[in-house]
């Protein structure tokens, strides 16, 4: 079982990949459209986290093919189910993902529902706002953000939109 990863799976995918490789998946872009109520944020002060949003067919969303044990794999996914759909925001789909090396390998991974009441689409700006003073139970929205700019950055992906989030955010958290 293959997963793809493009947010905080890319850094903390919950499980140990017995194998990893960038993949890009077309048709999809990385975005900070879904409104967090339970990991990065609270119902009453929502944070923001990064889903795969439907894009133009030209559209690719970078990220890690990771490789699930195949002794493991009902487990990961189940974990997985646990985390990625603990609200109907997120739909699971297995994909076709083509690799780095010219493989291509169905996997599974989460796309946000564009008619669920967590699906929002805010400017930048106005994302850093939200993300620089959420917090849920997983632990604060700048961390989440920061841990994945700086996993992208190591991977050698560029994401100038993250960059920039990054960059308003720890201005906006130094200030406060």
């Amino acid at each position: 079982m293959w997963v793809f990863g493009y947010g905080s799976l890319l850094w903390n995918p919950g499980f140990e990949p017995i194998e990893q490789m960038r993949a890009d998946l077309r048709g999809y872009r990385r975005s900070f459209c879904m409104l967090s109520i339970h990991h990065r944020g609270t119902p009453e002060d929502p944070g923001l986290v990064l889903a795969l949003d439907k894009a133009e067919a030209t559209d690719l969303c970078a990220g890690l093919a990771l490789r699930v044990d195949e002794h493991e794999a009902e487990h990961v996914l189940q974990e997985l189910r646990a985390r990625e759909l603990i609200s109907s925001a997120y739909m699971e789909r297995w994909v076709d993902l083509p690799l780095a090396d010219g493989r291509r390998e169905r996997a599974v991974t989460y796309v946000v529902d564009r008619d669920h009441a967590q699906y929002c689409c805010y400017g930048l700006d106005q994302q850093a706002e939200i993300i620089a003073r959420a917090v849920g139970g997983r632990g604060s929205n700048p961390e989440y953000l920061f841990k994945t700019a700086d996993m992208l950055r190591d991977l050698g992906i560029p994401d100038p939109q993250l960059d920039y989030l990054a960059q308003k955010v720890a201005n906006l958290t130094k200030s406060a």
